[in-house]
């Protein structure tokens, strides 16, 4: 009996491979801003440090299995762009604010720390969108493919002739 391997077919696509390597670049982007923003308004964070180190981990942990080809994170990796959107949404405006005379400035001028939470959004957005369109294309689909199946490789999968 002849051995068998499993492919994966989706995986071999171009636009595949397109996909997986957006969502770990937007992944890593958005670990990287957030990473920014934490160290630089470290002062003044008020709290939310360990929600920031949290969503750090999480984002390169997801890279991590999203490089793996493990598409079941991408969901997850929307689901955490979703919240995070909305936290930059909110903490935006009150970092511009504080580019005033009489606040305490953090490690990072605040318009800075502002304009990288701002970035954060459409980074987000994209990674949303990165995501479920990675989860659509089914990397998980696996085919079977015998040895004695290698003569069926010809043109248009109909059997070489000799």
């Amino acid at each position: 009996m002849a051995e068998a391997r499993l492919e994966h077919p989706n995986r071999d696509k171009a636009e595949s491979k397109a996909t997986r390597a957006a969502v770990v670049l937007l992944l890593l982007t958005s670990a990287a801003l957030l990473a920014v923003v934490t160290l630089g308004g470290f002062t003044e964070l008020q709290g939310m440090v360990p929600l920031a180190a949290f969503y750090f981990i999480i984002y390169l942990v997801i890279a991590f299995f999203v490089l793996r080809w493990n598409r079941g994170v991408l969901p997850v990796a929307a689901a955490g762009a979703i919240l995070l959107a909305v936290f930059a949404a909110v903490a935006a405006p009150p970092w511009f604010a504080r580019d005033k005379p009489g606040f305490d400035n953090p490690a990072l001028e605040p318009s800075i720390l502002g304009l990288l939470t701002v970035i954060l959004i459409p980074v987000s957005v994209l990674l949303i969108a990165f995501a479920l369109r990675g989860f659509q294309q089914a990397w998980n689909v696996e085919v079977e493919v015998h040895e004695d199946d290698d003569e069926y490789h010809g043109y248009e999968g109909r059997p070489q002739t000799a």
